[in-house]
């Protein structure tokens, strides 16, 4: 198994919390993390996809009743959502007997359901964290470009080579539309959600301009955004919203959208190789979703996320607000000797965060322009990590 950051959250929310919801996309390795956890405390693991498991619960309370000395990992617990207020009842009764910590792993592809219903049963009892896909800080600094090549599903990054991580994508993009969309969402045809969904990878960190796709798609307004809402319901696509406060200045409002795997974007795009990457116009753009993921995945709890850009072309990539105020501006170049416009200074001026980086691919870290760093993706990232507050 990977190492996952996660993991030391996981188990601390755990030990804190009587459920706990593992959240993220299909194959992103939430089952195999949640093994992890269970290998190490007495465990039952109960795969709701399977029908013996799934007739083990004919009767939730009375058989969960049976395990209450043990932690209960339910897999792809959006199968069976009348579990819910069962669960509730059953944590109830649990604290009264002192057990109020580490009863039950809920593990599910997020959807607004499972976020509804589990919030409206569990409310109080239960702790969501987001499960994504392999990020930059989570590999060694000579694999970073292979990372954002292949994108951060397991089986796609460890693929014995390229063609076959193109294949196991080519997969999983068949998979999720054929299968998991009609399950977890509304009833869209696959083809023409590839096609938006192919869209967006083509639009990758551009503005979204639902009235262009919707002309492209022969659909209207609402429709894109049914589209869209679900991609980031289910955790496949990032809407980053524009900085919204009074700066005097017009601002852009239109958010910006990213397919957030960048391995997805290339497949997408036909692209299965390293140099078809590089001679593609796109490579940019995937290269700063990639950035985006990595420093929003190793930003402390509580951050909020943003871009900046007013009319006049005054233009952040990132901009991170840390849970004590803290303001860090973070451009993202692709090149080995980055340079900044006039837009990023114009902008910083408006905004004065206490904190400026050029994130590159290179190995170094130096100053730039005086107060901005130009540095790569992995002391960026290890900088957010230390920037944590210390627990009270």
């Amino acid at each position: 198994m990977i190492d996952r950051r996660i993991a030391l959250v996981l188990t601390e929310r755990l030990a804190s919390a009587p459920a706990v919801a593992l959240l993220g996309p299909r194959q992103v390795g939430k089952t195999t993390l949640a093994h992890w956890i269970g290998d190490r405390q007495p465990s039952l693991y109960l795969d709701l996809e399977s029908d013996v498991d799934r007739a083990r619960l004919s009767e939730p309370e009375m058989y969960l009743a049976g395990h209450e000395d043990r932690l209960v990992i339910l897999d792809e617990v959006h199968r069976f959502p009348g579990l819910f207020q069962t669960l509730r009842g059953i944590i109830d009764k649990g604290k009264r007997k002192g057990l109020r910590a580490g009863r039950f792993l809920l593990l599910g592809s997020a959807s607004m359901d499972l976020l509804r219903q589990s919030g409206e049963s569990l409310a109080g009892r239960i702790s969501y964290l987001e499960l994504g896909p392999i990020d930059g800080l989570e590999v060694a600094a000579d694999s970073l470009e292979k990372l954002w090549i292949r994108g951060g599903f397991p089986d796609s990054f460890l693929a014995a080579t390229d063609r076959l991580s193109q294949r196991w994508r080519q997969d999983f993009i068949r998979t999720y539309l054929e299968r998991d969309v009609p399950m977890l969402g509304p009833r869209i045809p696959a083809e023409t959600l590839r096609r938006f969904w192919t869209m967006l990878a083509h639009h990758q960190s551009g503005l979204l301009n639902a009235a262009a796709l919707a002309r492209a798609l022969g659909v209207d307004g609402k429709t894109i955004a049914a589209y869209l809402d679900l991609l980031v319901d289910l955790l496949l696509v990032r809407r980053l919203p524009p900085w919204h406060a009074n700066t005097g200045k017009r601002l852009v409002k239109s958010p910006r959208v990213y397919v957030r795997d960048s391995g997805i974007v290339h497949t997408l795009l036909g692209l299965a190789s390293h140099e078809d990457v590089l001679g593609h116009p796109v490579a940019g753009a995937t290269w700063e979703g990639f950035v985006v993921e990595t420093l929003i995945a190793a930003a402390p709890e509580g951050t909020s996320a943003h871009f900046y850009r007013t009319a006049a072309g005054a233009e952040i990539d990132l901009l991170l607000t840390l849970p004590r105020g803290a303001l860090w501006a973070i451009e993202i170049k692709r090149s080995l000797v980055p340079k900044l416009e006039r837009g990023f200074h114009e902008a910083c001026a408006d905004l004065v965060p206490s904190r400026r980086f050029v994130v590159y691919p290179g190995r170094e870290s130096y100053p730039l322009d005086g107060d901005v760093e130009v540095a790569p993706l992995h002391a960026v990232g290890g900088a957010l990590l230390r920037a944590a507050p210390a627990a009270d």
